[in-house]
C-alpha cells in the first residue's frame, strides 16, 4: 500500500483542524508531525502495518496524525475519513490559518497505535484513522479566503474532504497566499556569493544560491555535479519523494545521471556532488556514513512548492550549467519532462513517458491514465480576430486558400507543471514558427515587452499589442522563469 503516482487532477484535499492551544493539539502536532516518532518505540504495537510503515519510512521515523471516530456516520467527518486516500493532500488548519501541508502516504486504523502515541481525548477516544504523512511543509498563510470558497465560512470546525476537481478550482488561490507568505528580498550586488540561508529564506535566495554554485571553485564539472543533484531532489519533491533520501538511495539514483551526463569518476562524485548545495545553505545530510538521509532543507521545499519558483529554478540550471546538453532528455531522466516546454505535459503525469508507461521508485513500471487540461476554443478565435491573424512578434499573416491562419499559444502553459489559467490574458496570436520557438524557450518576452532570445538575451524586437489585450505580467514573468531569464 503504496502512494501512487499518478495523475495530479486526482489529488483531494482533507481539511484538518490542529486544535487550540488549550486542546493536546500543538503538543501532538509537534510530538507526531513536526518531529516524527521512531517506529522501533512503538514496535509492539504496531501489528500488521508495521511492515507498511517501516517501507514508507525507511530511517525509521514516521510522520503521523489521527482522527477520533465520527460521532455520526454521515456527517463531513466521517465521510472525509471514509473517502481520503493515499496521495491526498492535508492541509493544517489552526487558529485561523493553514499552518502547514503534507501528502498522505499511507492509511492506518490502529486503535493500539493512537493510544501508545496520543494517549485518549476527555471522552476516552482515541485518535484510531491515523494517516502517514510526507514531508511536512510549514506555512503561515490566512484560511478565510480559500475557506469561504470551500465551505462557504470563515473557519473549519471539523475534518472536512474537498473533492479533486474543486481543489483543482481553487488551487491558484492557494499558490497566490503562500506567494505572498515570503516577502521579497533586498537588491544584492550581482555575481556575490550568497551566504547559507536561514530559516525564513525568500526566493531570490535560492535562486541566488542557484545561481552561484561555482562562484568560489573553477572546477566547472563540480558545478554540473551540484546542479544535476538538486534537479533529481525537485523531481523526487514533485513525485511526492520530498523526504530525506538514504544514503543508498542518493547513490543509485544520482549514479546513473552523474556518469550519463559526462562525469568519469563517479564514486568521486557522489561523495561531492552535493558539497555546494550545502555550502549554500540548500542541502542538509543528517547521520553518518550508510545510515546517513540527505535531500533539499525543509526551507527550500516550501518555496519550490510555488510554480514561479519551480520553473525559475530549473529553467536557471538549465541555461547556467547544462547549455550544450540535451535538455529534454535530462529533464525527462529526473522526472520533471514537462519543464522542456513551456505547453507542458498535457497528456501525462509529469517526468511520465510519452507511451502510456510511468517509472516508480522501484525502478518498475506502470500504466498511467493521461488526462489533457480544458480548453475555450472560443477564447484561441478571439486572440486570432483581435490580431486579425497578424503575428505579436513578426507582424506577418500566413495566407492559406481560404483566408490567413494564425495560432492561439498559452503564455503559461495551461498543462502540468505549469498550470495557466485558460484565459485571454494568457494568450498571444503567433504565426506557427514564432509559436513553435515560444513552446520551446528559444524566446521570451522581457519586463519591457522586448522580444529577448534566451540564449544571448538579444533582442528580436518588440512584442505587438492590442490596445484591448490586457496581458497577465505574471504568466509572462512564469515564462521567462522558464527561460532561466528571471531578475534575483
Amino acid at each position: 500500500m503504496g502512494i501512487d503516482h499518478g495523475v495530479e487532477d486526482s489529488v483531494q484535499w482533507i481539511l484538518q483542524p490542529r486544535g487550540g492551544p488549550a486542546k493536546r493539539g500543538p503538543r501532538n502536532f509537534d510530538h507526531s508531525v513536526r518531529k516524527g516518532i521512531r517506529l522501533a518505540d512503538y514496535e509492539h504495537v504496531l501489528g500488521s502495518y508495521g511492515e507498511l510503515l517501516n517501507r514508507i519510512f525507511p530511517d525509521g521515523v514516521a510522520r503521523l496524525w489521527g482522527a477520533t471516530p465520527a460521532a455520526v456516520p454521515w456527517n463531513a467527518k466521517a465521510a472525509a475519513i471514509r473517502d481520503q486516500k493515499v496521495g491526498d493532500e492535508v492541509l493544517f488548519y489552526a487558529e485561523g490559518r493553514f499552518i502547514a501541508k503534507a501528502r498522505i502516504l499511507g492509511l492506518v486504523h490502529s486503535t493500539e497505535l493512537a493510544a501508545a502515541v496520543w494517549g485518549a481525548d476527555e471522552d476516552q477516544k482515541t485518535w484510531e484513522h491515523i494517516v502517514a504523512l510526507g514531508d511536512v511543509v510549514e506555512i503561515d498563510v490566512p484560511a478565510a479566503p480559500l475557506l469561504t470558497r470551500l465551505i462557504n465560512r470563515p473557519d473549519l470546525r471539523s475534518l472536512t474532504r474537498i473533492p479533486a476537481d474543486v481543489r483543482q478550482q481553487h488551487l491558484p488561490l492557494l499558490n497566490s497566499l503562500l506567494d505572498e507568505m515570503t516577502p521579497q528580498a533586498d537588491p544584492q550586488p550581482s555575481g556575490t556569493k550568497p551566504t547559507a540561508p536561514v530559516p525564513g529564506m525568500r526566493r531570490d535566495e535560492l535562486l541566488r544560491a542557484l545561481g552561484t554554485l561555482d562562484a568560489d571553485t573553477s572546477d566547472e564539472q563540480r558545478t554540473r555535479d551540484a546542479s544535476l543533484t538538486f534537479l533529481w531532489a525537485l523531481g523526487r519533491l514533485l513525485s511526492g519523494q520530498s523526504g530525506p533520501a538514504p544514503r543508498d538511495v542518493y547513490a543509485k539514483e544520482v549514479g546513473p545521471l552523474l556518469l550519463d551526463f559526462g562525469v568519469q569518476n563517479v564514486e568521486f562524485a557522489l561523495e561531492y556532488a552535493f558539497r555546494p548545495l550545502q555550502d549554500s545553505g540548500l542541502w542538509r545530510t543528517e547521520g553518518t556514513g550508510d545510515g546517513a538521509v540527505m535531500g533539499l532543507r525543509q526551507e527550500v521545499t516550501r518555496i519550490l512548492q510555488r510554480p514561479l519558483a519551480r520553473a525559475e529554478a530549473v529553467g536557471l540550471l538549465c541555461r547556467s550549467y547544462f547549455p550544450d546538453v540535451d535538455q529534454e532528455a535530462l529533464l525527462e531522466r529526473v522526472g520533471l519532462a514537462g519543464f522542456a516546454n513551456a505547453e507542458g505535459a498535457v497528456d501525462g503525469a509529469i517526468g511520465e513517458p510519452s507511451n502510456g508507461e510511468a517509472s516508480s521508485a522501484s525502478g518498475r513500471r506502470r500504466q498511467v491514465n493521461g488526462s489533457r487540461p480544458d480548453r475555450d476554443p472560443h477564447l484561441a478565435e478571439q486572440i486570432k480576430l483581435l490580431y486579425k491573424h497578424k503575428c505579436q512578434v513578426c507582424g506577418k499573416r500566413l495566407e492559406t486558400r481560404f483566408g490567413h491562419y494564425s495560432e492561439a499559444a498559452h503564455i503559461q502553459g495551461v498543462g502540468r507543471p505549469h498550470e495557466g489559467p485558460d484565459t485571454l490574458s494568457n494568450m498571444l496570436c503567433l504565426c506557427p514558427n514564432h509559436h513553435v520557438q515560444f513552446d520551446k524557450l528559444f524566446f521570451y518576452i522581457d519586463e519591457e515587452w522586448n522580444v529577448r532570445r534566451s540564449s544571448d538575451e538579444e533582442v528580436l524586437g518588440a512584442l505587438i499589442r492590442h490596445s484591448r489585450h490586457v496581458i497577465d505580467e505574471a504568466c509572462v514573468e512564469y515564462h521567462r522563469g522558464l527561460c532561466g531569464r528571471s531578475r534575483y
